[in-house]
């Protein structure tokens, strides 16, 4: 892809999007000026890339048909047999599809992507690979992960096992309805805004947003580097532990990952006995949001009575700041989006990252095809473009200065408490909207969930979601928070409770 030296007409359109007035003889000027630096851009394409090999053989795999995909969980499946031996031999995973295996078609849940066969696997591939464990394929997600509901993919709706019609939240949504379906032992989610855990809680599974940087982001597309997350999607406690001591852990490229602390998480599974004397602060505003659901209140109460029942100490404290999190989350998710994800063709720059350019080439046509992208994608841009063009990045900033109070108002609480505890969703699985919904009912239903899950995003703590109940044939699910970097404490809460209860009874 040799870069040329530009005409005189582009440099008189790039003069004119750039506010300078240019004579003829400048013109020629900066052409002169420009060839050298042009001629280092060759130097640079001329030299082979440093990615990292590919370790394990695979097929390029299959999209299924409707009998063996009838939830539209699955986008390819494929095998990847892992070591010989290891801490997840016997286990089979799905990768959403945002995650990167060589080979294997990956479009993010996009039509402008769909064609793009990534040339590395993601480190948290590798992780799971080197451990013994099965890679089966890919798991549809929403248009480049922007919505919470399981409506957006290019492909059509993801459908919750529970009940036909329903969505299974997003944007991993084939990774919690697979789960929830029984077709696979783990999955890998991503989380900017809630997108492990308001799946999880749809569709009944256990899903752990870990610490930001906690597990390598390397060879998955962002979205915003601030907000990036990816972690464990489980049916049971014990796998969750037991993955994410695979996943975590420093991988030398990846830039969010700085003081890392990692632990032996499955060393917190001490069942009932675990959770004797923790003490969770049960947080008011979780149980207030607008939308909220009455059952799901109820229940989630319910289950922290049953925590209290097994020991933890319990009480209620009010943290109003909380109901504040969706509003700085907006700036920072939706500007950052525009810059890194959109215009930034997947990665934007100003950072030391492992940049996979075939993404970069690949992604950068969506200016071509914009009019093919899901309703979130296009109002989301359509946002930051907006204010960027108006107001440049002073919210972005602002949103950010004022996220350190928000984390400082959880921080105060968690210096007494060993977790938080809130519903993960204010409402259960909503119906999927019709084909002919209009555009806002389409965006309601992307959006709908978050108010609770978007705060843990921009102020980094670890959060699971963890089933706690059945309401109208539809699971509930209560989201523990903790400490930066104390995912164990967590699981030992969350291990007791499934230990010592029969959630779908509850």
């Amino acid at each position: 892809m040799t870069v040329k030296i530009p005409t005189k007409k582009q440099i008189k359109e790039l003069a004119e999007e750039m506010g300078l007035d240019l004579t003829e003889e400048d013109v020629s000027s900066y052409i002169n000026l420009l060839t050298p630096n042009i001629e280092a851009y060759n130097i640079v394409d001329s030299m082979p890339d440093n990615l990292p090999e590919v370790k394990y053989p695979r097929s390029v795999g299959y999209e299924p048909d409707k009998s063996e995909n009838p939830y539209n969980a699955w986008y390819v499946k494929t095998t990847v047999q892992g070591a010989a031996k290891g801490k997840l031999k016997g286990k089979t995973v799905v990768l959403k599809d945002n995650v990167m295996l060589a080979g294997v078609q990956m479009m993010n849940g996009a039509s402008t992507l769909e064609g793009y066969i990534p040339n590395i696997d993601a480190t948290i591939t590798n992780r799971i690979l080197d451990e013994g464990a099965t890679i089966v394929g890919k798991a549809h997600c929403e248009y480049f992960c922007l919505s919470g509901g399981s409506h957006t993919n290019a492909k059509g709706p993801v459908i919750n096992p529970h009940k036909k019609g329903y969505s299974a939240g997003g944007s991993s949504s084939g990774s919690a309805a697979l789960l929830a379906a029984g077709e696979v032992d783990m999955a890998i989610g991503g989380d900017q805004g809630g997108s492990i855990r308001m799946p999880a809680s749809y569709c009944g599974v256990y899903g752990m947003k870990p610490t930001h940087g906690l597990v390598p982001y390397t060879g998955i597309m962002p979205i915003e580097i601030y907000i990036d997350h990816t972690g464990p999607m489980t049916n049971n406690v014990q796998d969750n532990a037991l993955m994410l001591e695979v996943l975590a852990g420093e991988d030398g490229y990846d830039p969010r990952q700085y003081n890392v602390k990692t632990q032996k998480y499955t060393d917190a599974l001490q069942g009932i006995k675990g959770i004797k004397g923790m003490k969770i602060a049960l947080i008011r505003e979780g149980f207030l949001q607008e939308n909220a659901e009455s059952d799901v209140n109820t229940k989630v109460k319910a289950a922290a009575q049953k925590l209290k029942s097994m020991g933890a100490i319990i009480k209620e404290i009010s943290i109003p700041m909380h109901m504040l999190a969706p509003a700085l989350w907006l700036p920072i998710g939706v500007e950052g989006l525009t810059q890194t994800m959109m215009y930034g063709d997947g990665y934007g720059i100003s950072r030391p990252d492992l940049y996979v350019t075939s993404l970069m080439d690949k992604h950068r046509n969506w200016r071509n095809r914009a009019n093919e992208m899901s309703e979130t994608t296009k109002l989301f841009t359509m946002l930051g473009t907006y204010i960027n063009k108006n107001h440049g990045s002073r919210y972005y900033g602002k949103a950010m200065n004022i996220t350190r109070i928000l984390t400082a108002e959880y921080d105060k609480v968690l210096n007494e408490y060993d977790l938080l505890l809130m519903p993960t969703t204010a409402v259960k699985a909503q119906q999927l909207p019709k084909p002919n919904a209009s555009r806002e009912v389409y965006v309601k239903k992307a959006l709908e969930m978050l108010s609770n899950t978007s705060a843990f995003d921009i102020t980094h703590h670890p959060a699971m979601a963890i089933p706690c109940g059945m309401s109208k044939g539809l699971p509930i699910s209560m989201m523990l928070i903790g400490k930066h970097f104390d995912e164990s404490s967590i699981y030992k809460a969350a291990h007791a409770f499934q230990e010592g209860t029969s959630w779908k009874k509850m």
